[in-house]
C-alpha cells in the first residue's frame, strides 16, 4: 500500500522558453500558484492566450479520488488567479492538456491512456467548452502526446503506455497532413530508447532552427528531472537527437525540489511544475481509509 504521494506545484515565468533556457532556469523569477489543499495538486500546466487574457490548463488531482480532471485558471496581468473552474472531465483519468491553434480552430490533446486511446478536443464557445472531435489512431496507446507543426506537416511525439519500461524510456513519432489525421507511425519507432530523455514533458518548439522537445528524466523516479531533447533530424526516414543537461528547479521552489516534469510555453510565457514527495503517515492512512471505505 503506497505511502508516498507526489505533490506538484505550478509556476509561471514571464518570458518565452528560449530566453528561459539561455538565461538559466535556476535563477528565473517564478510566479508560483498557491499551494493546493493537502493531498491535492495541480500539474502539467499549459498556457493559452486569447484576446490578451492568459489562461492556464492543468491536471487537477485529489488523492482521495485518484482521478485526474482538467481545470481552467484565468490569470490577470500580475499572474494572479482571477477565476478557476473545471474544464474537462471524462470517466477516465485526464492530464497533460496541451492546447494549441491549428487549421482555424483551437484544440486540446490531453493524456488519456486509461481510456485505451488518444482523443482530440475542439474548442466551441469558450475556454471551458470542449467537444471531442476525433480519436487518433497510432501504433500504440500513447502517453503525453505532444504535437508540433514542422516543415508543412504535423508531428506527434509520445511514449507507449503498454508497460512501465516504454512509458518511462521509449519515444515514438508519427506524422499527419492534418491535425485530425490520419496519422502514420514512424518506421523507426521507437526512435529513441533512453529513460533519461524520451518521455515528452512539455511544448515542442523551434529554437535557433532546431526542435527542442522537453523530456522527462525518469532514471531515479517518475518526473525526477527535465532535459531538453534537441532534434537535429526529423523526417519520414530518420530521426536524430541529442539530450541536453538536466534542468535545475528554480531556487524559489523551496521544498518542491524532488522532481520537475513539465516545461510548456506559449503566449510569451513559460510554465513549469515541480514536485514534493509526501511520505507522511497521513498519506498511508489516506490509502487505508480509501481502500476500506
Amino acid at each position: 500500500m503506497p505511502r508516498r504521494k507526489d505533490i506538484w506545484r505550478c509556476g509561471i515565468i514571464d518570458a518565452p522558453v528560449d530566453r528561459v533556457l539561455s538565461s538559466g532556469l535556476s535563477t528565473a523569477h517564478v510566479h508560483w500558484l498557491p499551494e493546493e489543499p493537502r493531498f491535492h495538486f495541480l500539474a502539467d500546466p499549459f498556457p493559452w492566450r486569447h484576446a490578451g487574457q492568459l489562461h492556464l490548463f492543468a491536471e487537477a488531482y485529489d488523492y482521495r479520488r485518484r482521478h485526474g480532471t482538467i481545470d481552467l485558471l484565468t490569470l490577470d496581468a500580475a499572474f494572479q488567479v482571477v477565476e478557476r473552474r473545471p474544464c474537462l472531465a471524462e470517466p477516465w483519468h485526464l492530464s497533460y492538456p496541451t492546447v494549441f491553434e491549428a487549421e482555424g480552430a483551437v484544440w486540446m490533446l490531453p493524456e488519456a491512456h486509461r481510456s485505451g486511446g488518444l482523443h482530440l478536443y475542439r474548442l466551441r464557445s469558450g475556454p471551458q467548452d470542449w467537444v471531442r472531435e476525433v480519436d487518433i489512431r497510432l501504433d500504440a496507446v500513447p502517453v503525453d502526446a505532444t504535437p508540433l507543426y514542422y516543415e508543412g506537416r504535423w508531428w506527434l511525439f509520445y511514449s507507449p503506455a503498454d508497460r512501465r519500461e516504454t512509458r518511462m524510456g521509449h519515444l515514438h513519432v508519427a506524422w499527419a497532413d492534418r491535425i485530425t489525421g490520419p496519422w502514420l507511425p514512424h518506421p523507426g519507432n521507437p526512435v529513441r530508447i533512453d529513460r533519461a530523455s524520451s518521455r515528452p514533458g512539455g511544448t515542442a518548439v523551434l529554437i535557433g532552427g532546431r526542435i527542442m522537445l522537453p523530456t522527462q528524466d525518469c532514471t531515479a523516479t517518475y518526473g525526477g528531472a527535465l532535459r531538453p531533447l534537441w532534434i537535429d533530424r526529423l523526417d519520414e526516414a530518420g530521426f536524430a537527437a541529442t539530450a541536453g543537461q538536466a534542468l535545475d528547479p528554480p531556487a524559489s521552489a523551496g521544498r518542491y525540489r524532488d522532481g520537475f516534469h513539465t516545461l510548456s510555453s506559449g503566449g510569451g510565457v513559460t510554465l513549469i511544475d515541480v514536485k514534493h514527495i509526501d511520505r507522511s503517515l497521513a498519506g498511508l492512512w489516506l490509502e487505508v481509509t480509501r481502500r476500506f471505505r
